[in-house]
């Protein structure tokens, strides 16, 4: 049995379900497993909310309809919880329970039987807050349950052909924000400003983070010696957004990497 049968399997035996669907390859690849498996009884269903990149429904529009997969959307009001907009360690189980609150009545509304989502097995050993929420609502992560990690995740959405097999990560904007900063709209809207205006000058992997009058740029390693030796653009796109003063990390962007610090932190203390 090949690992892609293995997860049809998995899922067809649900009977029916939502998919959490970001447009990310993560939540994609579960997507077009699920289309595969349960066909119209799979549906996916896009959050939209503040912290959505610009271009994020767009992404998850296009591959929903390449991988034959019903597609809504549902609005979300993480800022209206407390604990979301105050930005502390736990900030994504907060903008889960919200998320998850939602489909969950979706799913039970229209008789679908499970909820999953896109989580992989690289997550576990990562800080996810997230996956909490997650358990307390009985969602089903099939990457996750067969040990499907990030790059075997892209593997498989290649020879699936499933859009955006080589997509780079994309969370929230409030990923952006230091834990302890309110989470606040207008600066989400910035973030999102000043990152629209990087990609515009063809950076593909990019965060900017926000220190108040500072926004701080991190790009890939391919593509960080472009911005380091030609830097006057990519200051004047985040100054654009409205940040005072630009700085670009001289070290590489690695995806995760916050999170992997805390989360190796707290085996430490424990």
């Amino acid at each position: 049995m090949t690992r892609v049968e293995q997860l049809e399997g998995r899922i067809a035996g649900l009977g029916s379900a939502v998919v959490a669907f970001s447009g990310g390859v993560d939540s994609s690849l579960v997507a077009c497993l699920a289309a595969r498996a349960l066909g119209d009884r799979a549906l996916a269903v896009t959050a939209v909310s503040p912290a959505l990149a610009s271009g994020e429904l767009d992404g998850a529009s296009r591959v929903a309809g390449a991988s034959g997969i019903g597609h809504e959307l549902i609005q979300t009001e993480g800022l209206a919880r407390g604990g979301y907009r105050r930005n502390e360690r736990d900030r994504c189980y907060h903008c889960k329970i919200e998320l998850y609150d939602r489909l969950a009545a979706l799913a039970e509304r229209r008789g679908y039987e499970v909820v999953l989502s896109g989580a992989n097995a690289d997550d576990l050993g990562d800080w996810r807050p997230g996956l909490r929420a997650a358990e307390e609502h009985g969602v089903v992560h099939p990457l996750l349950e067969a040990g499907v990690g990030k790059e075997e995740v892209r593997e498989l959405a290649r020879v699936l052909r499933v859009p955006s097999a080589e997509k780079p990560a994309s969370p929230c904007l409030a990923s952006r924000i230091p834990h302890g900063t309110e989470v606040d709209p207008a600066v989400l809207r910035q973030i999102d400003r000043a990152e629209l205006g990087l990609k515009a000058l063809g950076f593909r992997v990019l965060r900017v983070r926000h220190y108040g009058e500072l926004g701080r740029v991190e790009l890939s390693e391919e593509e960080l010696t472009r911005a380091l030796e030609q830097p006057e653009p990519v200051i004047s796109a985040v100054r654009s957004a409205g940040y005072a003063r630009v700085e670009i990390d001289e070290r590489p962007f690695r995806s995760g990497s916050l999170n992997v610090r805390f989360a190796r932190k707290l085996r430490v203390q424990g």
